[in-house]
């Protein structure tokens, strides 16, 4: 070979790696940029869309919205409560009865089962589980469930979703936001204490709407709107209430 065949090779073999070169280059930044480009212009990601969820990704912008689910258990009045406590705090509520609640609460309350639906901002069918507060990208503060039944814990405890209060509960136990449960039995079978447990080791409170006696209630109502303050505490809603100081003083004689 002579020496103008080897200049003209090696000028070959220059050109080829100073392609590759360009073409690594290209590749890098097409890699790291165009994504970028495709998703502020494309009409599938609107720009106010993408503006909202990074402003709702902060920690203190979850909505102000509370899943109430109300079961068959004894004890409604307590979820009708928790209801009317809620509507001038700005919170909107999603209920759910069960078809045993609606029993109950006739049997138990004088409230029909279209006022108890009216005192919420939303309700739902027990059988909707196509429902938005059956889907995780739904955002809530968490869940109630006032009262509780034994069948709906052990559904929430085994991941039963056959309705839609097991499926919202389920969702919320996925997503790690607050559940709360107002157990209501007595006494209480080995069956019932382990499934509470099993959930308590996941972080659900345990709830159950017992009455207080140290701010000395002078009525039922008194009891039932002081348990469910407590209920509340629970998912962070303080509402007014007389609460232990730790001053001890005597009842008023009637």
């Amino acid at each position: 070979m002579d020496k103008g065949q080897k200049e003209k090779g090696r000028r070959a073999n220059a050109n080829a790696l100073v392609l590759e070169s360009f073409v690594l280059v290209l590749f890098c930044f097409s890699s790291l940029f165009v994504p970028f480009f495709v998703l502020r212009s494309s009409s599938l990601v609107p720009q106010s869309g993408y503006r909202m969820l990074s402003k709702m990704s902060g920690a203190g912008d979850v909505p102000r919205r509370l899943i109430v689910g109300i079961t068959g258990a004894s004890g409604t009045v307590f979820g009708i409560r928790l209801l009317e406590m809620l509507r001038e705090t700005g919170v909107e509520t999603h209920l759910v009865l069960s078809q045993w609640a609606a029993r109950t609460l006739v049997h138990e309350t004088s409230y029909s089962v279209a006022q108890v639906q009216e005192l919420a901002s939303e309700r739902y069918a027990i059988g909707d589980v196509g429902a938005a507060i059956a889907s995780g990208s739904f955002l809530t503060m968490g869940m109630v469930i006032v009262p509780c039944s034994m069948r709906t814990l052990g559904a929430i405890a085994h991941g039963v979703g056959d309705n839609l209060i097991h499926r919202a509960a389920d969702v919320v136990l996925k997503e790690r936001r607050k559940l709360v449960l107002a157990v209501r039995e007595a006494p209480l079978s080995e069956i019932h204490l382990e499934n509470m447990l099993k959930l308590a080791r996941m972080g659900v409170s345990i709830c159950p709407p017992t009455p207080a006696f140290y701010n000395h209630p002078q009525s039922i109502d008194d009891v039932v709107s002081y348990g469910v303050v407590r209920i509340l505490d629970q998912v962070g809603i303080h509402l007014g209430t007389e609460r232990w100081s730790g001053e001890m003083r005597r009842p008023a004689r009637a």
